[in-house]
């Protein structure tokens, strides 16, 4: 928008064409078969991100080589096998970075806007990592610093303390923890914590609730008091509200210096 506005006092644009340039940003259509705001990441700071799930492979390479082209970076989640080839091939000349179900393309030189936030995520077992991994898409893509650890589910509580003390002693801001099975790490992690939690129930499990619903249940009649949660496998929504938290956090805190590596994904 600011390139815009350049443009026209430089005389480079006429009003008119100023004009339709700032539409475009708002809104473009695709063939008459999907619109893509390209206005959301200068509403709310938060990109779009294209949901491969149901949508041809082609039609999918074609939005997000087009929102990468216009905005610098597309984002796409629970991509299959053939999303991710129908991807390769259109992504000749940008840079292709892979998540587990989920994919970042970047304009070559590209890169989003650093902020100060720190997120952590946690995960209760290996198999939540795709959607844990979502929501550390939509982190890195905001610019924000990112740090996963995975596996520590309360089968072996122990396992718990010491990431946790160590996301803690790095300075986050808001954690992400994804649970399936019973669904109780979130309200665990809660209760010990004194920064915002935000629980996401997963769809991993066996027999009556083992898609995700005992998981929700469990984090929604939760005991530990402030604890927020998304719908079940949407790592994507606690992504997003993880960068509007942490994004308010860091505006808000006096500049100093916080110790600490800038990020690390365990696994």
């Amino acid at each position: 928008m600011r390139d815009v506005l350049r443009r026209l006092l430089a005389g480079e644009l006429n009003e008119e064409e100023a004009e339709l340039e700032l539409k475009r940003l708002q809104l473009e259509e695709l063939g008459g078969r999907a619109r893509l705001d390209l206005g959301r990441s200068l509403r709310r700071g938060l990109p779009e991100v294209v949901l491969a799930a149901g949508k041809a492979p082609a039609d999918v390479a074609l939005l997000v080589t087009a929102l990468a082209r216009e905005q610098g970076q597309g984002l796409a989640s629970r991509l299959s096998a053939d999303h991710f080839a129908a991807l390769e091939a259109a992504a000749a000349g940008f840079e292709l970075v892979r998540y587990s179900q989920a994919v970042r393309l970047l304009r070559p030189g590209w890169r989003p806007r650093a902020r100060l936030g720190r997120v952590g995520i946690i995960t209760a077992g290996n198999s939540d990592l795709p959607v844990a991994d979502e929501a550390r898409m939509v982190l890195e893509a905001c610019g924000l610093s990112a740090r996963l650890e995975a596996d520590v589910g309360v089968a072996g509580l122990h396992r718990l303390v010491a990431p946790l003390a160590e996301l803690l002693a790095w300075g986050v801001d808001v954690l992400v923890v994804c649970a399936g099975m019973d669904g109780v790490l979130p309200g665990v992690v809660a209760g010990l914590v004194d920064v915002p939690v935000i629980g996401v129930p997963v769809s991993t499990g066996y027999g009556a609730g083992g898609e995700g619903e005992a998981a929700l249940l469990t984090m929604l009649q939760s005991c530990s008091t402030g604890l927020t949660l998304v719908n079940i496998d949407n790592g994507v929504g606690a992504g997003a509200a993880a960068v509007l938290i942490a994004s308010r956090v860091a505006a808000a805190r006096p500049a100093a210096p916080r110790s600490g590596s800038p990020r690390r994904a365990g696994r």
